[in-house]
């Protein structure tokens, strides 16, 4: 997923600031894609050089610190972005997960150690899946396709779960007969 593109998505709903942008990025697409800072900035440095966003400075009442830059789609915006839109998708599925690329090699380690990582795993689900499905109520007011985004995020909490509780039954038994 690029960057330029969802800044430019998420600034339909509202103006932002950078740190909100990655904020809703992090809550909202983190099961399917991160982004850090030194990702966000320089895009909406570029995006305001290339004229598809606005920034203005908003001054911080009461508050020490300079003032925070909130930045705005432009009609060049969102033509680039309905553009981007319209286009075929990336055809991949990228499924990046840390846990992944460390489990492939759990081989070369202590079985044990792995089983403790993989009960870590079971529980971050398990608190992921409660927070998405009590959250479930408020993505149903939004329109069809946030609510089916949503719900697939569900449904591979569910998967990954199952995939995570029958690998630790695997693992354990392995572990057993050694």
């Amino acid at each position: 997923m690029s960057v330029k593109y969802s800044i430019l998505g998420l600034l339909h709903y509202e103006d932002m600031h950078g740190y909100r942008i990655k904020e809703h990025i992090e809550k909202n697409f983190g099961y399917m894609w991160s982004v850090n800072y030194g990702q966000i900035y320089p895009n909406l440095k570029k995006l305001e050089q290339e004229g598809l966003i606005s920034m203005r400075e908003e001054v911080q009442n009461g508050k020490k610190g300079p003032p925070k830059k909130l930045y705005s789609l432009t009609e060049a915006g969102r033509d680039a972005f309905q553009e981007w839109l319209a286009g075929s998708p990336e055809r991949s599925m990228l499924l990046r997960d840390p846990f992944l690329m460390r489990f492939v090699f759990f081989g070369f380690g202590d079985k044990e150690r792995a089983l403790e990582l993989i009960d870590e795993q079971i529980t971050a689900y398990e608190w992921d899946l409660a927070g998405r499905l009590s959250k479930k109520e408020k993505w149903r007011t939004k329109d069809v396709f946030v609510n089916q985004l949503a719900e697939l995020g569900i449904e591979m909490n569910k998967m990954m779960l199952a995939w995570l509780k029958e690998t630790r039954q695997k693992v354990a038994a392995e572990v057993q007969d050694q």
